[in-house]
């Protein structure tokens, strides 16, 4: 297996307990405490820390000697915070078990973002680059659709400490992987790389502190646009499996909120392997047509008749929403600059983590409300997101040619390599 496969074997392992966690947590709670209300307080403190240590776990990246010792070490102390959690949840006092999780949810940066910034050193850039972006973005995808159904059947059929132990298994996994990875210097994906600064990335960051990404998601034109943007849909993905229940138990069918998560996240899969893996169409356009399809489609399932409409119209969301996260990976590559690349990833993954937490805590506030009302404002927030793009991307200064990497208005801005962001 060569490194990216590698890569992605790690990637696929570590995402597999990442997604598994939300579930196995509060199924293990309820198990053994009677009260999933604990393992929502657990999970909160699971997830908390993901924005907070994003900065530190990117800044780490860039600068330790030893990357292998970092990812794995990271992915090591992922591993141990899930075994511990399946041992300690519900039989440990209330304030160790939130401790060992809030030790784990630090290393949730490395699991998303931080992983994510290793394609660039391992393919070089190009089309094949683009493709391999499309591949990592599968394994978010096949995740988010294989460990919750994981979870649930060793739990229903053997106990929830033991979905706790597949997820700590497949943790572990991606540690070893991680350890035999063919890690160089930081970022060192190609010679255009090295050879040709971007035109419009800062180009002072040899040694940035923890601040770096955030001022390099600010300044830079298009990381500010797709993260902006990405930020604001995830306000209302996160709102969705609320909202998918409550859909379903107004359609007559209760427990139906399950499957139209499911036909989203098998929808999202199919749409990643697919048109996630177009090279032709710039990610910055790909991104806003994701997310007005994803709105248009969520639009359409809160006028569905029943629940086999509503789940075809999840899963051509999903579809839709499935080129997103390709396209956001393919920008924030082609656009980080130098020495920040890490915590741009691992900072753009924690604020949409951020965002889809304030949005399940939303809607928990507003869950009175009529549901097909809550899932037009779901799309509504998409649509708003696309256009949110659209505004942002509006260059205030000649932007670079794809074919040149030169300022459109100018013979002597500086060359660069081709710059796949720029629709």
């Amino acid at each position: 297996m060569g490194g990216f496969g590698r890569y992605l074997a790690a990637a696929l392992a570590a995402r597999f307990a990442s997604e598994g966690m939300g579930l196995a947590v509060v199924l293990l709670a309820l198990e053994r405490t009677g009260s999933a209300a604990h393992g929502a307080f657990v999970l909160t403190a699971w997830l908390a820390p993901h924005v907070l240590a994003a900065p530190l776990a990117g800044t780490l990246a860039s600068r330790v000697r030893r990357p292998r010792l970092f990812y794995a070490g990271s992915l090591a102390g992922f591993t141990a915070a899930v075994a511990a959690l399946a041992v300690l949840l519900g039989r440990a006092p209330t304030p160790v078990v939130l401790a060992v999780a809030v030790l784990g949810g630090g290393c949730g940066p490395t699991v998303t973002g931080g992983l994510s910034s290793l394609v660039a050193s391992l393919v070089p850039a190009g089309p094949e680059q683009d493709r391999a972006y499309a591949w990592d973005a599968t394994t978010y995808n096949a995740a988010a659709v294989t460990a919750p159904a994981a979870v649930g059947l060793v739990a229903a059929h053997v106990s929830a400490a033991y979905a706790m132990a597949v997820l700590a298994a497949s943790a572990a996994l991606s540690a070893a992987l991680a350890a035999t990875l063919p890690y160089g210097a930081p970022h060192e994906a190609s010679h255009a790389d090295r050879a040709a600064p971007r035109a419009d990335a800062p180009r002072d960051t040899p040694r940035a502190g923890p601040g770096a990404g955030l001022a390099a998601l600010w300044r830079v034109r298009e990381l500010r646009a797709i993260t902006s943007a990405t930020t604001l849909a995830f306000l209302g993905i996160g709102s969705l499996t609320t909202t998918s229940v409550l859909l379903a138990a107004g359609l007559g069918s209760p427990g139906a909120g399950g499957v139209l998560m499911t036909a989203f996240a098998v929808g999202a899969l199919a749409g990643s392997l697919t048109l996630g893996r177009i090279t032709s169409v710039a990610p910055g356009r790909l991104a806003r047509w994701a997310l007005a399809g994803t709105g248009l489609a969520l639009a359409a399932a809160a006028y569905a008749p029943g629940v086999g409409w509503t789940a075809a119209a999840f899963a051509a969301a999903g579809v839709c929403d499935g080129p997103l996260l390709t396209a956001t990976l393919r920008i924030r590559s082609a656009h980080a600059p130098d020495g920040v690349r890490a915590q741009v990833f691992t900072l753009g993954a924690g604020l949409k983590l951020t965002a889809a937490s304030a949005g399940a805590a939303l809607v928990g506030l507003a869950a009175s409300a009529p549901p097909r009302s809550l899932l037009l404002g779901i799309a509504g927030l998409q649509l708003a997101a696309a256009a949110l793009h659209a505004l942002v991307r509006v260059p205030g200064a000649p932007a670079a040619t794809p074919a040149t990497g030169r300022s459109a208005g100018s013979a002597t801005a500086p060359a660069g390599p081709r710059t796949p962001g720029a629709p």
